[in-house]
């Protein structure tokens, strides 16, 4: 039903998830899990070797900024019109927080319902139950109020 869709992603699906909110008004609501939004200050703040974005965009940001800001949903962030909850552990190592509050406070710019749930002592991911429970409740409510 192409007037029900919604986007949702964690890591490199959080990735693609605010880039499908930067690029199409199609889906209805997004759920972006701890991702990329970034790519370019991504590269620094990684617990990943700097080489990880290299290797796909083939060349460093400080060659190249353009590969990595090309790539990047905060590049387009003005376009996004998707209702987006976000999401992210607080001590996220892989995907520092800061890409989540970049495109919280970008899509708030930008005039679109948002939401930032932090989740304290999680990483990249979720291990806590009542963390889990609580993602899970937020998520259908999210999806039910908007699809």
């Amino acid at each position: 039903d192409p007037d029900r869709l919604a986007a949702y992603g964690a890591s490199y699906g959080g990735y693609l998830t605010s880039w499908a909110i930067t690029q199409t008004s199609r889906f209805k609501a997004a759920i972006c899990g701890c991702g990329l939004t970034d790519l370019f200050p991504f590269h620094a703040q990684t617990d990943i070797t700097p080489s990880f974005l290299e290797l796909y965009l083939g060349a460093s940001p400080y060659d190249e900024p353009e590969a990595y800001r090309s790539r990047s949903a905060m590049t387009f962030i003005k376009k996004a019109t998707t209702p987006t909850l976000i999401w992210h552990g607080e001590q996220d190592v892989r995907v520092p927080i800061a890409q989540s509050y970049e495109l919280y406070w970008g899509l708030r710019h930008a005039g679109v319902e948002t939401e930032l749930v932090i989740y304290p002592r999680e990483g990249h991911g979720l291990g806590e139950v009542p963390h889990q429970q609580d993602l899970f409740e937020r998520t259908v409510q999210w999806l039910k109020a908007h699809v």
